[in-house]
């Protein structure tokens, strides 16, 4: 039986800006008590909804004595003005914060809480402006490229255009045009989006942020804004919240050590979560976070500033550094014929040559990982029995290893075309078994003339914690398509990369082993190689 718990009361309000805008939020509150520390949260998808997604409901945060605060962004639900995404928000975040902290509900304590696009808000804000007591941004990033939309110089496909397309779909209910609501929802529906949705952009939210991602150029750094965040707060207590399988991960890690090197202690808690799946005791972790900061009730465990999910052994596990280990790449040209043939040699000397042949008429399909449609853990197997993918494994291991930070392949390639795709997955195939537990994934898109030169190229996966155990194989597995997570190379840089069409060509991949290389990059010392 669970205790009576407090009636909880909610209102709307707003705060008049100095330009006239109109901030519309949603308060709730216990019914009696008070005054109370906040919790704001900031976010264009609509106040009612209240990222209920990922989060607990705010009338549970109200039971634990918060005012929680859901605010409507500029331009979006009930609020007035024109939305414009990032560039917009650190205007509004003092008057707002100082609006909470006025609240007559409110006792003068702030936090801020949110993740994704409600993660960044509560980290922009305009010069010298008072940061909040605490917050907690969750699966966001201040790099527009490197975390929101691109990897490896190529766009995200299926997140990219799905958010896009959703926030088109709130402008047009917001301008009373059901018509195009409907057509882009059915292209949700019947998965059309991965065709049309760059021209469902175009036409219906052509000032929108992803339209805009889709017309910059992935490998021109200058193109890109990176959002800059004050060192007064990043200093201030932060628990940032990020998942394995989240596209926003390194984006956090960097916040991470943002806030270290500017003297902060921030938490990092990395757990078995997708974007929108988290782990079921985040909330109670958020909670004690909050309690901490704004109520003085510290019950969060001081020395764990930092705690990853092991994958395989299911546990939380500190910050640690695994012996430094390198693999080779081996194989006499039957790696994509046979998934037991390619070796990936501890300690050794790469050796051959392997020949991958990318057909866009069936592009090898994006499964698990941080980017496609069915984002988590996953079962690859029966696609690296596909002959347009290569596979290397290690020797049944004789020992424990433990894989902590952020692998990194380096491999000769080269293309008969201007044009091609390195797509990599780092599996565990477990003893006895057919299974290959896909862990980590990454993405290189490589156009122009320097395609088809037999050139070094570097593949940076996705970070992970893992433990292989005695018995186990290591598998890296080589394609070059991840259909839809990325749009499929079209063999050459003057078509556009996308759902496959007739302009786009039939490439073969020549890889050569020789110098071949597999490594992880540490996660504990200093910024990630490439961020």
């Amino acid at each position: 039986m669970f205790a009576d718990s407090p009636a909880i009361q909610s209102r709307d309000d707003e705060l008049l800006l100095s330009d006239g805008i109109r901030l519309i939020s949603k308060l709730w509150f216990p019914e009696a008590g008070g005054p109370w520390p906040a919790l704001l949260m900031r976010q264009p998808y609509g106040r009612h909804i209240a990222s209920t997604v990922t989060y607990a409901h705010p009338s549970w945060w109200a039971q634990h004595g918060f005012l929680v605060v859901v605010q409507d962004v500029r331009g979006q639900g009930d609020s007035t003005g024109v939305f414009s995404g990032f560039s917009q928000e650190a205007s509004d975040t003092a008057a707002t914060h100082a609006w909470v902290r006025a609240l007559p509900e409110c006792n003068g304590k702030l936090g801020c809480y949110g993740f994704s696009y409600q993660g960044l808000t509560q980290l922009l804000a305009p010069a010298n402006a008072q940061p909040p007591d605490c917050f907690a941004p969750a699966m966001a990033g201040l790099d527009e490229r490197d975390n929101w939309s691109c990897e490896g110089g190529a766009h995200w496909w299926h997140l990219g255009l799905g958010w896009g397309l959703q926030l088109a779909a709130l402008q047009a209910k917001r301008r009373g045009d059901a018509e195009a609501w409907i057509k882009i929802r059915r292209s949700l529906e019947n998965g059309t989006y991965l065709r049309d949705g760059p021209a469902l952009l175009k036409e219906h939210d052509p000032k929108g942020m992803a339209w805009t991602w889709l017309q910059r150029d992935p490998r021109d750094r200058e193109q890109w804004p990176i959002h800059p965040v004050q060192t007064s707060w990043l200093k201030q207590p932060m628990l940032l919240l990020g998942g394995w399988w989240d596209p926003h991960l390194l984006g956090l890690l960097d916040l991470w050590q943002q806030s270290k090197a500017a003297g902060g202690s921030p938490k990092l808690m990395v757990g078995p979560a997708t974007h929108l799946e988290w782990w079921p005791d985040a909330q109670t972790q958020l909670l004690q976070f909050f309690s901490q900061h704004l109520k003085g009730i510290d019950n969060w465990p001081s020395a764990k500033r930092a705690q990853f999910w092991n994958i395989t052994q299911s546990c939380w596990q500190e910050a640690c550094t695994p012996p430094a280990s390198t693999w080779s790449l081996q194989s006499s040209g039957l790696a994509c014929t046979d998934p037991t043939h390619g070796v990936l040699q501890s300690d050794g000397l790469g050796m051959g040559m392997e020949w991958i042949v990318h057909d866009p008429w069936r592009p090898m399909p994006a499964i698990g990982g941080h980017l496609s449609p069915s984002a988590g853990p996953a079962d690859r197997a029966t696609l690296d029995r596909r002959t347009d993918v290569a596979t290397f494994n290690t020797s049944p291991l004789t020992t424990e290893l433990q894989l902590f930070g952020r692998p990194q392949l380096s491999v000769m390639a080269q293309a008969d075309h201007p044009g091609f795709d390195l797509c990599v997955s780092l599996s565990r195939c477990i003893e006895g078994g057919d299974r290959a537990e896909q862990l980590s994934t990454g993405v290189l898109r490589v156009l122009g003339n320097k395609a088809q030169m037999a050139l070094e190229h570097v593949v940076q996966l996705q970070p992970l914690l893992a433990t292989l155990e005695v018995g186990d194989q290591l598998r890296l597995s080589i394609a070059a398509a991840a259909w839809p997570a990325v749009g499929v190379n079209p063999g050459d840089d003057t078509t556009p990369s996308g759902a496959p069409s007739p302009q786009h060509r039939v490439v073969t991949l020549t890889l050569h082993l020789t110098d071949s290389k597999l490594q992880l990059i540490p996660m504990n010392s200093g910024k990630l190689a490439g961020d």
